[in-house]
């Protein structure tokens, strides 16, 4: 059973955000058969040698061996590597890339089904230089030194594509919004404080049927809500303060998320059950809108499971 999980507020990327709407691209690189990182993240510019052509130094990729506790899946960068447990290459290419799942196509099926233990170390002269960017630097060059793995031990080769995919737009409902606004002296369920006090940090807690905010934007919502239905999600709410907001609903067939096997919740289509679209609406006064636009999509080209260390 997987368990509930706090997730800190993720770094800004295209609208985005997992973390998006309408990624904006750069070129496929060639020779390494890497992708470069979407042009809303250019190169960061630095000095030090050991960012140039940043990469980890070691990386130790097994069969991931389920335990008795069932499902894990444990992603995180430590200040040093990265590390990962019950992990697919498909989980992987999103975090490198800022990728939604739908975004991801041509994979064979082991890409997101195989899961692998990854553990990768960094050299201590990389971790000094890393250590004097911010965090949108540092998130930016751990995600190049990602891409440069997947490439060596994944054999990783895919380019970018523009499609007309049907999307869902994220609007405000009639009645207006229910969102409440996260004020200076707000207390959180798990003892954070506001956006002024001390200390001060956007999160987002996720669960099997359960998604509760604290300081949070729309435009960060969104990455999830994509996740939830499967389908690529754009912010057209307008929406641009920071909210506080929970939001509860009964995972069913139609969801996609990696709750969904998770969760003991009964099905959105049985008495009782609510769906993730009417819990949108009925609980923050937001709706779903079937569309269809261009999207930017990373098509695989080629990948190899790795040879186990």
């Amino acid at each position: 059973m997987l368990t509930k999980r706090s997730v800190p507020r993720p770094f800004l990327r295209r609208d985005v955000a997992l973390l998006l709407s309408g990624i904006m691209i750069a070129a496929a690189q060639r020779g390494r058969g890497q992708v470069v990182a979407p042009a809303s993240q250019p190169a960061v510019k630095t000095a030090e040698p050991a960012l140039q052509s940043p990469e980890f130094e070691v990386a130790s990729i097994k069969p991931f061996k389920q335990g008795d506790d069932g499902v894990r899946v444990l992603t995180n960068f430590t200040p040093d590597g990265f590390t990962g447990e019950g992990i697919t290459l498909q989980l992987l290419i999103r975090q490198a890339y800022d990728l939604e799942d739908n975004q991801i196509i041509g994979a064979d099926k082991w890409v997101d089904s195989d899961q692998f233990t990854l553990h990768a170390k960094m050299d201590q002269a990389t971790v000094e230089a890393l250590g004097k960017l911010d965090p949108k630097q540092k998130w930016s060059l751990r995600q190049k030194m990602m891409e440069a793995l997947l490439a060596d031990r994944f054999k990783l080769k895919a380019h970018r594509e523009t499609r007309d995919l049907p999307v869902y737009a994220l609007v405000v409902a009639k009645g207006g919004s229910k969102l409440k606004e996260a004020k200076d002296d707000d207390t959180y369920p798990n003892g954070i404080k506001g956006p002024n006090g001390k200390p001060s940090k956007s999160m987002m807690s996720m669960g099997p049927g359960e998604l509760t905010g604290q300081d949070y934007p729309v435009e960060n919502l969104v990455p999830m809500l994509s996740d939830l239905t499967g389908r690529h999600v754009v912010d057209k709410t307008g929406l641009t303060g920071k909210y506080d907001f929970t939001l509860k609903w009964a995972p069913g067939e139609g969801d996609t998320s990696m709750f969904k096997e998770a969760s003991s919740a009964p099905n959105a289509d049985e008495p009782g059950g609510i769906s993730i679209y009417t819990a949108l609406q009925e609980q923050l006064g937001l709706k779903l809108e079937a569309q269809k636009a261009p999207v930017e999509v990373l098509v695989i080209d080629h990948a190899e499971k790795p040879i186990s260390d």
